[in-house]
């Protein structure tokens, strides 16, 4: 039986989508990984596409409210900006909650290049903290 994460941010757009594509792509044998925002943009950015499929990851997600998984039991829950941290201070469903902020690559500035090389890192750094922190959870 899999375990089951959601992913919560604000924009549901970017770190949030790039989370669950990850966990989904490297530990989708045990793990179900959603995604959510607390104030939805309505797409996912296509720069966080763009970084995920750098790495040989193809992500279908959409943006969607956290309102959407109310009543689903998770056995984690991870907010991955400190503004859907603070709009959801309590979890009403199962699951242990956890914070772990990341930048926001949206609202990077520079030339295109230097942008994209944000999301990358942000990409990276989600990676890298998110399966770590999965792993202490089999």
């Amino acid at each position: 039986m899999k375990h089951k994460v959601l992913f919560l941010c604000t924009g549901n757009s970017c770190r949030s989508q790039m989370a669950e594509a990850i966990i989904s792509a490297r530990l989708g044998e045990t793990w179900a990984a959603a995604s959510a925002g607390t104030k939805p943009a309505g797409c996912v950015h296509p720069k966080a596409l763009a970084a995920l499929a750098e790495i040989g990851i193809q992500h279908s997600g959409r943006s969607k409210p956290v309102d959407e998984f109310r009543g689903v039991d998770f056995d984690l829950v991870v907010t991955l900006c400190d503004s859907a941290a603070e709009e959801c201070p309590v979890w009403l469903g199962k699951g242990k909650r956890v914070h772990h902020s990341f930048p926001d690559p949206v609202i990077a500035g520079g030339t295109d290049n230097e942008v994209m090389q944000v999301f990358r890192r942000v990409r990276d750094d989600i990676e890298r903290e998110m399966v770590k922190l999965l792993a202490q959870y089999r």
